[in-house]
């Protein structure tokens, strides 16, 4: 059976070098699973491959679109198993590099495939949680479905909100759609950098610094039309938006750039480190 080498880890760990230092060695390409390197728009910000790395290892899901056209967790791993599976035609190994864990998860495992939501329905639970709040969401899924409603984060108004959706649209509760996932043709292997905490700091500073240098503001402010996107919701960028609207100066901009990225690689950290499938390298 095929191969998939799939490296996961938090951002500025050493995963773009180690995908390319395996792709090399097999003879083999890289299918990228992070979720804001698919644009073409965003270059810097987002620690796009140099040059020189993308030369050196073909890609694939690389500045391919733009952020007019967003890629879903869904349909990225529509897109990029069908590829998986042209390539795997030719190379007995591939590699999946990423630190987007829902979007690795949703290409290696797949995602669990749910009704079309009705207008009706997300108008209805939308009266819901606009008239009543959070309390009726949750007895509305008590009552509907009892099996999620006991594991779901009762605290987050968006999963309430979409399960009752495919409840009432489907007439099923929506823990009966969950796991039945379809297999993949090829066998997942899994590693995940491992750098020391005060290690993965430094080197988010150096690369957050080194960005400025690239020229990150003016790239950002490139992008200020598009802030409203989902997809601009993102470290790198988002903390432009209130420099650029005069609310802080340069400086704090950066500072923020820096706190976010160490935030959001701690929960990155604490997602590829979750059970025992990923096995640490570095």
């Amino acid at each position: 059976m095929s191969t998939f080498i799939v490296i996961g880890g938090p951002t500025a760990s050493g995963k773009t070098q180690l995908a390319i230092e395996i792709a090399q060695r097999m003879g083999t390409e890289i299918i990228s699973a992070d979720s804001r390197q698919f644009y073409t728009e965003m270059r810097i910000g987002n620690a796009r491959p140099s040059e020189a790395e993308l030369a050196a290892v073909k890609h694939h899901f690389v500045a391919d679109r733009s952020i007019e056209k967003p890629l879903t967790a869904g349909r990225f791993a529509e897109e990029a198993a069908q590829k998986c599976i042209a390539l795997f035609k030719k190379y007995e190994h591939l590699v999946c590099v990423g630190g987007s864990g829902l979007y690795i998860n949703a290409l290696c495992e797949g995602l669990d495939e749910f009704p079309e939501v009705s207008e009706a329905a997300k108008e209805e639970v939308l009266g819901i949680w606009t008239s009543a709040g959070l309390p009726a969401l949750q007895q509305a899924l008590a009552q509907l479905d009892p099996t999620y409603f006991s594991r779901v984060d009762l605290q987050n108004p968006r999963r309430l909100m979409r399960a009752l959706e495919v409840c009432l649209s489907s007439g099923q509760p929506y823990s009966s759609f969950l796991g039945k996932k379809a297999a993949r043709p090829w066998k997942n292997v899994y590693f995940r950098t491992n750098l020391d905490r005060a290690l993965l700091y430094k080197s988010i500073d150096f690369r957050v610094d080194d960005m400025i240098e690239q020229g990150l503001e003016a790239e950002a402010h490139s992008l200020l039309k598009y802030r409203h996107l989902p997809v601009m919701n993102t470290v790198g960028y988002q903390e432009w938006w209130p420099y650029f609207d005069g609310e802080y100066d340069k400086e704090r901009a950066i500072e923020l750039i820096k706190r976010n990225s160490r935030r959001y690689a701690k929960r990155q950290m604490t997602w590829f480190g979750k059970g025992d499938k990923y096995e640490v390298v570095g």
